[in-house]
């Protein structure tokens, strides 16, 4: 009977905390229906009150003015382009760096382990000025070497696949040796598709941290045809056009790719994010 009771209780704690978790999705997800509806009403609908819940007339000039007055398959295409390509090289170099610090025995690891680490602790706004200086004396202002390089050596991506590689056994590395295969080998064909969630959720998080990167961005791409996405979309909202709508249109823009990423790595995400939670 008292197993009944604790079942019916688990019901109803499982109700009320479904209940409660879409309620909250509810409002996380009511900005993103505000902007996109926002984006077909006229301008004057925009700023009405009270508003108007889903536009009364709908109407997709708001986009068509933005990317003709504006480069904005430019900017989508910068963004994609920097934000892939750091993210690649992110994934490339940390996964072979945390490779060697987890799994390779050298004098002094530890210690050079946390020093990199430690570099976290930088904010990044006190290494704008010298990391711009250095940058402009390789002639790397206003191209995409500027923007994708000092965003590649990062100790976020280290850190975060050498947990993913600590937590695989040692003996799948000494079979591979044993079995004749070559340090390169055993880390590509052997360590890395185990640590593959990992590298999903580091993808995810690099890649949004790459896009969203503001002040480098427009420190480095000032040339109208080099901005990114976030960059050129700031100016819409800088600019004095009253036309709201337009500004809208131009934010949907900038948070449709974000989305289809999520949504297309949101499994290695989630793989990634609960790896280690279940102790077998």
């Amino acid at each position: 009977m008292s197993k009944s009771n604790n079942k019916k209780k688990m019901e109803r704690f499982d109700l009320i905390s479904n209940v409660i978790i879409f309620i909250f999705a509810i409002f996380n997800l009511f900005p993103l229906y505000w902007l996109f509806t926002s984006s077909l009403k006229n301008s004057s609908d925009v700023v009405k009150m009270p508003p108007d819940w889903w536009p009364t007339t709908i109407t997709f000039s708001n986009y068509a003015d933005v990317f003709q007055s504006q480069p904005a398959l430019r900017w989508v295409f910068n963004s994609v382009f920097v934000s892939g390509v750091t993210t690649v090289l992110v994934i490339a170099v940390g996964a072979m760096a945390a490779y060697a610090f987890s799994k390779i025995t050298f004098k002094g690891s530890n210690i050079i382990f946390i020093i990199f680490v430690s570099s976290l602790m930088i904010p990044k706004e006190i290494m704008i000025v010298p990391l711009f200086r250095i940058t402009q004396q390789f002639g790397m202002v206003n191209s995409y070497s500027g923007m994708i390089w000092p965003n590649v050596a990062t100790a976020f991506g280290v850190f975060l696949l050498k947990g993913f590689f600590d937590a695989t056994p040692n003996a799948l590395r000494e079979a591979a040796r044993i079995d004749g295969a070559g340090e390169w080998k055993t880390f590509m064909q052997i360590m890395l598709p185990i640590v593959k969630p990992g590298i999903g959720a580091l993808f995810i998080l690099n890649f949004v941290q790459v896009w969203n990167d503001y002040l480098w961005q427009s420190v480095v791409g000032q040339e109208k045809n080099m901005k990114t996405l976030m960059v050129g979309t700031a100016t819409l909202m800088q600019d004095l056009n009253p036309n709201f709508a337009y500004k809208m249109a131009g934010a949907t823009v900038a948070a449709i790719p974000m989305l289809l990423i999520f949504v297309l790595f949101q499994r290695y995400f989630t793989q990634g994010m609960t790896a280690g939670a279940v102790k077998e």
